[in-house]
């Protein structure tokens, strides 16, 4: 079976909240080493899979809901985008994940707080939340600098 690994499309594409991508040399590396190793990366969006636009208002999870800075409630965008993912993750046998940290879909242990402060609290996003509960790793790209993870997640 080929090797797999799913991971947020902000990291390399131009998909993040703001219409910016996020430049990490941490990801980059390990985008390099997966392709010299031959593993496949599937991007995902959970956002624009759900049907939000690229640039968007930013969001935050709010009272289990997730509310952009407007006011407007998003969090069946979110869901579907999630479940999306998921139906995606599933399709191609994928069982590993890197996401964007801090996002309220891709937030892995960190969300910001729902204050739109920048401040953080414990949590997971909508996709994160949901690949867990259907036994898919969430790693982020803070997890990077600290583990090996081709050895880890692909025994190489």
């Amino acid at each position: 079976m080929r090797k797999s690994i799913a991971i947020s499309a902000c990291f390399l594409f131009n998909t993040r909240y703001d219409g910016k991508k996020v430049e990490n040399k941490s990801v980059l590396n390990f985008l390099n080493e997966l392709k010299e190793n031959n593993i496949h990366i599937q991007f995902i969006c959970p956002e624009q899979l759900g049907g939000l636009t690229t640039p968007r208002v930013p969001c935050e999870i709010v009272n289990n809901r997730v509310i952009n800075k407007e006011g407007k409630d998003n969090t069946l965008n979110f869901k579907l985008g999630a479940e999306s993912s998921l139906e995606i993750l599933k399709f191609l046998n994928i069982n590993t994940a890197l996401l964007k940290q801090r996002s309220p879909s891709c937030g892995c242990g960190k969300i910001y707080d729902g204050t739109f402060s920048g401040n953080i609290k414990s949590g997971d996003g909508i996709t994160t939340s949901l690949f867990k509960e259907n036994g898919i790793e969430v790693f982020t790209e803070e997890d990077l600098e600290s583990e090996d993870f081709l050895k880890k997640y692909f025994s190489l």
